[in-house]
């Protein structure tokens, strides 16, 4: 049976055995995923008012999504996505500079730390002798003034020495690599995994402890030689990552 509907509303089967907030989630999950919302997702009593139910009944439809982080919302304004990785971009050559301009966010970075290390343990995953110097770059990521990752970047320091003078404040450790010093991170290898908010990311992040987090690590390279060791710490309800995969898509 079709459930009620204004005129112009979305058209949302309910199943006899499926609760009619989880066929009003999973139209809203679909029409995410197509990019209908470019401008900002509505409110919940303008869903409410567009699928002509309750407010309740919104608020349980959009809870999977909010839980899965594929929208979120700062207080007084239109929720937002974060959307990394879109198309085939995934990976070591996409930036979270890039995901948060290109979902319609302000973005600004605050420098945490930057300054030359030795680490053993990183600079063998830059195949590198062990004492060898690199340059850390540890920074707060903020999305229209609210932070939602925390970045940390290993480089060898002889190779990316005019970066100790730029202010990442607004510009992205891509944009700086390739016309500083002339290094295209163009592939890699990339781990994502789930996790929850330790009590340092709670002290960084302002989050709930436990709360859901991505942990990337990323080891790119350029021309096939391994430059940079990065580690990022994300809140999930705040990004959602988008792949393609196999030949049979269409380019986006």
């Amino acid at each position: 049976m079709a459930a009620h509907t204004q005129v112009g509303a979305p058209a949302v089967e309910s199943h006899p055995r499926r609760p009619l907030w989880e066929s009003i989630g999973a139209d809203l999950a679909d029409r995410v995923a197509r990019g209908e919302f470019p401008d900002g997702f509505p409110g919940e009593l303008e869903l409410a008012d567009t699928y002509g139910v309750s407010r309740g009944t919104i608020r349980s439809a959009l809870r999977p999504l909010r839980e899965k982080g594929s929208v979120t919302a700062q207080r007084g304004k239109k929720p937002r996505v974060i959307v990394g990785g879109m198309g085939s971009a995934f990976g070591p050559v996409y930036s979270l500079f890039a995901s948060v301009q290109e979902s319609g966010m302000t973005q600004r970075s605050v420098v945490l730390e930057r300054r030359l290390v030795t680490d053993p343990v990183i600079a063998g995953l830059l195949s590198l002798p062990p004492t060898q110097e690199l340059l850390k770059l540890s920074r707060l990521r903020l999305a229209d003034e609210e932070p939602f990752a925390v970045d940390h970047v290993w480089l060898p320091a002889d190779r990316v020495r005019p970066l100790l003078d730029v202010d990442f404040a607004e510009t992205a450790l891509y944009k700086e690599l390739r016309e500083r010093c002339g290094i295209t991170v163009d592939g890699g290898l990339e781990e994502l995994r789930a996790d929850t908010a330790s009590a340092v990311d709670v002290e960084r992040l302002d989050c709930a402890l436990g709360a859901p987090m991505f942990r990337i690590q990323r080891i790119g390279y350029h021309r096939g030689i391994a430059v940079e060791v990065r580690c990022s710490h994300i809140l999930g309800e705040r990004y959602s990552v988008t792949a393609t995969f196999g030949a049979g898509v269409p380019d986006l």
